[in-house]
């Protein structure tokens, strides 16, 4: 049967299917829970979250469903340029931009001081709610840490764009790995080398760590299918992550913008870019993207860009009518999704998969 492989008994799911957890505020309660209790493994990226706030969005998981989920976190959170981002930077950086923000009547903004919650104190908070899966991306948590994750019973996935990053994770001891091809939507998560020297497409990534490692491989990116679900099995994954499909329904906490340009025509055509953020990360084109495309080494580093990119989105007009300023992630199979509600998403390929053999 194709949804019992060695990641199902790992945690003991009915399917294979992994949603993929969304950091930047588009996970939620809903959509987590929502693919949990349809018997595949729930996710949310607690990414831009307080430990508080991890607690409390835990708590409430759990009351809606009993069934394992997965929480993720950025190992990675802080870019090293930081230290080295000086005020002339900043004023190249706004130089940059300073046409944009006329254009709406927006004054520059002051250097971003509040640089969110850091990844050692959302740890604490892990620890605390014990979650079935604690997920990672931008690394490998210390050893201690995995350890105290394995007496406190909770299972450890790390993320890797590469064969080298997937030994590293197994050699750390992580109980699986997430293959990441570059046709995924989001950030290019790599952590041994830049994400632009690790852009393995995933049909070639999969079988190359399914026989580097003995640990179950999730493999993740353009998948939003039964056929991309199938080939993955075959290419030696024992399960899938679905970012996009997932991201479009309307269980998920994206705008309605965000999911409505999902369905588009357009929707086929995404791009590697750093301007949102300052990592390099795959969404739909739009008018920053193309504009500022050879731009990318003037970008802030992680999360400065962010932080000050979110004056700019956070203007009324981008909430639904501009979305030349906004960033809108998403996979290169955004064009083949067909589904606008989670669990009826699930039972389509679930249905498929069951056809398909």
């Amino acid at each position: 049967m194709w949804n019992k492989t060695r990641f199902t008994d790992l945690l003991g799911i009915s399917y294979p299917i992994v949603q993929g957890p969304f950091g930047g505020g588009l996970s939620s309660v809903e959509l987590t829970t929502t693919v949990a209790n349809a018997g595949g493994l729930g996710s949310f990226g607690m990414q831009p979250y307080t430990p508080e706030q991890i607690i409390e969005t835990a708590t409430t998981i759990r009351k809606q469903t009993n069934k394992p989920f997965n929480l993720n976190l950025w190992v990675n959170d802080r870019d090293a340029r930081l230290a080295d981002f000086d005020d002339n930077d900043y004023k190249t950086l706004t130089a940059l931009f300073k046409p944009y923000f006329d254009e709406l009547g927006l004054p520059i903004p002051e250097r971003p001081q509040n640089l969110g919650p850091k990844y050692e104190d959302q740890l604490q908070a892990i620890f605390e709610v014990k979650p079935a899966v604690f997920s990672f991306v931008y690394g490998i948590p210390l050893a201690n840490d995995l350890e105290k994750c394995r007496r406190l019973g909770i299972k450890t996935v790390g993320t890797a764009t590469t064969v080298d990053e997937a030994i590293a994770l197994e050699k750390a001891g992580v109980d699986a790995i997430v293959a990441t091809g570059m046709e995924a939507g989001g950030h290019r998560v790599s952590f041994l080398r830049s994400a632009e020297d690790s852009l393995t497409g995933l049909f070639a990534l999969i079988p190359q760590v399914a026989d580097a490692v003995k640990i179950p491989v999730i493999a993740a990116g353009g998948i939003a299918d039964a056929r991309g679900i199938k080939a993955a099995l075959t290419l030696g994954a024992d399960a899938v992550q679905i970012g996009t499909a997932f991201l479009a329904t309307t269980q998920s906490n994206a705008t309605q913008d965000h999911k409505d340009r999902l369905f588009a025509p357009d929707a086929r055509y995404t791009i590697l870019t750093k301007v949102f953020t300052g990592r390099l990360s795959r969404g739909l084109k739009n008018r920053l993207t193309e504009e500022l495309k050879d731009k990318g080494h003037l970008m802030a580093p992680y999360p400065l860009q962010g932080k000050f990119m979110g004056h700019l989105k956070a203007y009324p007009a981008t909430s639904s009518s501009n979305p030349d300023f906004k960033s809108f992630w998403a996979g290169q199979s955004a064009s083949l999704l067909k589904y606008k509600d989670a669990k009826v998403l699930i039972e389509a390929l679930v249905q498929e998969m069951n056809q398909l053999g």
